[in-house]
């Protein structure tokens, strides 16, 4: 007998995939509209930034750091969030993530190509929010704005389902697989759009997260299995044995405590 169980839409693949495409999106537009830096691949913009430094670059050199620097505080940024709401109850903190993430893309939106130096570098601060915030699918490791560590696990399960032909491993693959190919798309919108909205086109990445925060209020429904219920059950029953035990060692031990105080 099977029982339906309430988890958080978060980590769900629906999730995943919305976010996956606003990353491709955001990829694509400061590559190809903000002066050829990447706001997620921070690789690419440590190699541009080691060929302009040893080229005494000054200005491209400011341009690739910049992203690098702000990608970092992204990360300190959404851990300081989590720590601080994750216990709030009327709001998932990976909502106040995805909030944040909305405004700072949509002023970008506004800025000019003068201003592209900030631009990637609020673009790159939301970006770092994000891969940091949303790390699983089902539970399995993601990446929703890269797609180097989700190709490896792909085809990491795609192998391991060759030679065990386990159908929950070839899931595994597919979602990978899945979250690549959405960024794929996002990637495409983006460049494609460029053409006839130019700087607006981040505000399809904040229509594309609002959708997330909106779906985040659903409550997914999952299938818990008989076996799991008795796992789990068995382990809170041997939880439940041992800090009994404790407590008996504890009153054995006050006891012997109590008889040599005596003695003495």
């Amino acid at each position: 007998m099977q029982r339906k169980i309430h988890g958080q839409m978060s980590e769900s693949f629906l999730i995943a995939g919305i976010l996956s495409i606003s990353g491709g999106l955001q990829d694509a537009y400061t590559y190809m509209y903000r002066g050829k830096v990447f706001a997620n691949a921070q690789t690419g913009n440590i190699v541009l930034l080691s060929q302009n430094l040893v080229d005494r670059n000054w200005q491209a050199v400011l341009r690739y750091f910049s992203p690098l620097l702000f990608f970092a505080l992204g990360v300190a940024m959404a851990e300081c969030i989590r720590m601080k709401y994750q216990k709030a109850q009327k709001i998932h903190w990976r909502q106040l993530i995805l909030v944040t993430e909305i405004v700072l893309l949509f002023a970008v939106g506004f800025f000019p190509n003068e201003m592209d130096l900030l631009a990637n570098a609020m673009v790159s601060f939301a970006c770092a929010m994000q891969v940091q915030a949303f790390r699983k699918v089902n539970g399995y490791a993601f990446a929703s704005t890269m797609c180097i560590g989700n190709l490896r696990s792909g085809m990491e399960s795609l192998c391991a389902y060759g030679k065990t032909k386990d159908k929950k491993v070839l899931q595994k693959s597919g979602y990978y697989f899945g979250i690549i190919l959405l960024f794929a798309i996002g990637a495409a919108l983006g460049g494609h759009m460029i053409k006839y909205i130019g700087a607006k086109t981040i505000w399809i990445s904040c229509l594309i997260l609002l959708i997330s925060f909106l779906c985040m209020f659903i409550k997914e429904e999952k299938e818990e299995h008989p076996e799991i219920m008795e796992e789990e059950q068995e382990i809170r029953d041997n939880l439940k044995n041992i800090r009994k035990e404790a407590k008996d060692v504890e009153h054995i031990l006050e006891d012997d405590f109590r008889s040599q105080i005596e003695k003495k």
